[in-house]
């Protein structure tokens, strides 16, 4: 018998959508502390629109923006849809996730119910002028990020996506190991293989800031991969160790350093000398962990503000320091003799096109790449494993959390 609702895990007769589904919600009055902003409701099941897909989600991936989300800060996400037009006051999070085509909108071709899908994290218009000028998609006006800037994430029964956003599900993963690559390994990949001329080649050594973390997990296999020579930045032994598993070529523990944060102002030629021989012990730790004294080609960075100073210091003469983020701040300082005099390049990165995803499918799908999951929730836990990421006390690797999926290993 068909019904308006099912329960998680509960699948409907194909074909059928229902009216409502389960969802984890952020409302504004609930912002603050992830664990305890995130709530289960019951709303109703997002439309699909021409060259839309919506998909039944077995699995959803974890991520830093839904941290944001949940505190309303740097960015509210709801107020900034609403001001647009939008009329839910509420956001379902969730970037990244897997599941089966329920449903598909008019023009639809490349995907058909039932097929088994990862999804991409970032949306844009196909019509827009700047793309159909020849504009990467990633960088057009259009661009935005599902289940953060967008609505209707992964954190629900159902999602509805945009039919790029679908990628084949390789087959040797579960629905957890499905759902949780796809946003730090499309990045990582986008950070190391897509700024020509400085991409990573056989040989080349690589600074990864955070290598026990999801994207410097993915980082330092890829690097791996196209013969670069991975150094992760740790804060633990342990994740000292899960570096070296990965394929770590060397490892520096940032804790036995203290000059972090923004460079002091020239004129204290005292605090700056002190930064400047801190500095410099670092980069000593670097040439050691590498074996040999070279700097890095290129430093793949998202910390931000506590690392920026460092990263550009240390990166080699036209190497490049290739960023995706700032989890310690935004405000950066670069002092600009070595980038004008060394000649090297500070380079934003976000996310990744269709082509740089399909890559880390093929990839993940080859075996080349580990998807690094290590920790599956249920979806009670959605706030919980938040507020975990907050506190910066998750484990290394990536996390996933079940939806409509009974088990983490199927």
């Amino acid at each position: 018998m068909k019904k308006s609702l099912y329960e998680l895990g509960e699948t409907p007769p194909t074909g059928h959508v229902p009216e409502h589904m389960y969802a984890s919600l952020i409302r504004p009055e609930r912002y603050g502390s992830p664990g305890e902003a995130f709530r289960t409701e019951v709303v109703d099941v997002p439309r699909v629109g021409r060259g839309q897909v919506l998909v039944y989600v077995m699995a959803a991936g974890v991520n830093y923006n839904n941290v944001w989300a949940a505190m309303g800060q740097p960015f509210d996400v709801i107020a900034a849809r609403m001001r647009a037009g939008a009329q839910e006051e509420y956001h379902i999070g969730g970037s990244e996730g897997s599941g089966i085509v329920w449903a598909v909108g008019d023009g639809v071709e490349q995907v058909r119910v039932g097929d088994h899908v990862v999804l991409s994290s970032c949306q844009w218009n196909e019509s827009a002028a700047d793309i159909r000028a020849g504009a990467d998609p990633m960088t057009s006006a259009t661009q935005s990020v599902w289940g953060y800037e967008e609505n209707f994430g992964s954190f629900a029964q159902f999602t509805v996506v945009e039919e790029y956003q679908c990628h084949p599900k390789p087959q040797r993963l579960s629905w957890a190991e499905a759902a949780a690559f796809m946003l730090t390994g499309a990045t990582a990949y986008r950070q190391l293989t897509g700024w020509h001329p400085n991409v990573v080649r056989p040989g080349d050594p690589v600074l990864i800031w955070g290598g026990a973390g999801g994207l410097g997990s993915m980082a330092i296999q890829i690097v791996r991969t196209f013969g670069g020579y991975p150094v992760a930045v740790v804060s633990s032994p342990e994740r000292e160790d899960y570096c070296k598993k990965l394929g770590a070529h060397g490892v520096i523990d940032r804790r036995g350093y203290s000059h972090w944060g923004r460079i002091p102002d020239i004129s204290d030629a005292e605090a700056s000398a002190e930064w400047l021989r801190e500095a410099r012990r670092f980069g000593k730790a670097f040439w050691e962990a590498l074996g040999e004294r070279r700097s890095p080609r290129i430093v793949l960075e998202h910390v931000g503000q506590h690392s920026i100073p460092t990263s550009m210091y240390l990166c080699d003469t036209a190497g490049m320091v290739v960023i995706c983020g700032g989890t310690s701040g935004y405000h950066g300082d670069v002092d600009l003799r070595y980038l004008w005099m060394r000649q090297k390049r500070l380079q934003g990165s976000h996310f990744a096109n269709f082509q740089q995803c399909r890559q880390i499918v093929e990839l993940i799908a080859n075996g080349a790449i580990s998807p690094c999951l290590s920790y599956v929730g249920d979806f009670d836990e959605i706030g919980s494993v938040h507020q975990m990421m907050r506190d910066n006390n998750h484990p290394p690797g990536n996390m996933a959390l079940l939806v409509n999926a009974t088990s983490s290993t199927s």
